[in-house]
């Protein structure tokens, strides 16, 4: 008797902690919006032609700043796994670098618009105190709908394919509020494919040999 009354205590306890969590584990599905800051960057091999040229003696990719703006479909399935899909947009720009044989940098940008389509699947831990901590993994398709503009169809650029497929892992936490579940979620994604448009009349493009897209997002998630 006196068992049952502690494992009863122990289940009102946690089930007082846990209010918000619990009306929210009634919904099947639910919606909602994702704001968040990304940090991108080109990933990049060098060339054959890269040992033997006598122009440019370093080339890199530099990360630069922007923003997302995703929608949020997510199903449940189970009580610890979630299934997502976040379509939306995202704002950056990725520079690369090259330094000639008199050590003088110049910089090529590309500006981009991606419209994005991630798949992910998240596993969830235990809630405690309307809180719960998740890993969260997928795949995302990516269109750049700026690669046909006018600045960037320019012969002196270095031409980047505007469809892109990366992996995508990260971590996070839910704090489940009385009208909304509120998440900060770090990720991590790389790409699968060359982006190199290959172009053997600019220097620029004839020292690389492949080129990967490399993003860190900090994303705030408003559900519902």
């Amino acid at each position: 008797m006196i068992l049952l009354g502690v494992s009863e205590g122990q289940a009102q306890i946690s089930a007082r902690e846990n209010h918000n969590y619990r009306s929210f584990q009634r919904k099947p599905y639910y919606f909602g919006l994702s704001l968040g800051g990304n940090f991108a960057k080109y990933k990049i091999a060098q060339s054959r032609f890269f040992i033997g040229n006598d122009s440019i003696s370093v080339a890199e990719g530099a990360t630069k700043g922007g923003f997302n703006l995703n929608m949020i479909a997510n199903l449940k399935m189970g009580e610890y796994f979630d299934f997502r899909f976040l379509p939306g947009f995202s704002f950056s720009n990725r520079v690369f670098q090259f330094t000639n044989t008199e050590n003088q940098l110049s910089e090529r940008t590309v500006e981009s618009v991606f419209f994005e389509m991630p798949f992910h699947v998240r596993f969830k831990t235990e809630p405690y105190k309307d809180m719960r901590f998740f890993v969260v993994g997928g795949l995302k398709y990516s269109y750049d709908v700026a690669s046909n503009t006018k600045s960037r169809r320019a012969n002196t650029l270095i031409k980047i394919a505007p469809n892109d497929f990366q992996w995508e892992v990260g971590v996070g936490f839910q704090k489940f509020y009385p009208y909304f579940i509120f998440s900060p979620e770090i990720k991590f994604s790389r790409g699968l494919s060359n982006l190199l448009i290959y172009n053997s009349s600019l220097n620029e493009s004839r020292v690389l040999e492949n080129v990967v897209s490399q993003i860190f997002t900090i994303s705030f998630h408003f559900e519902g």
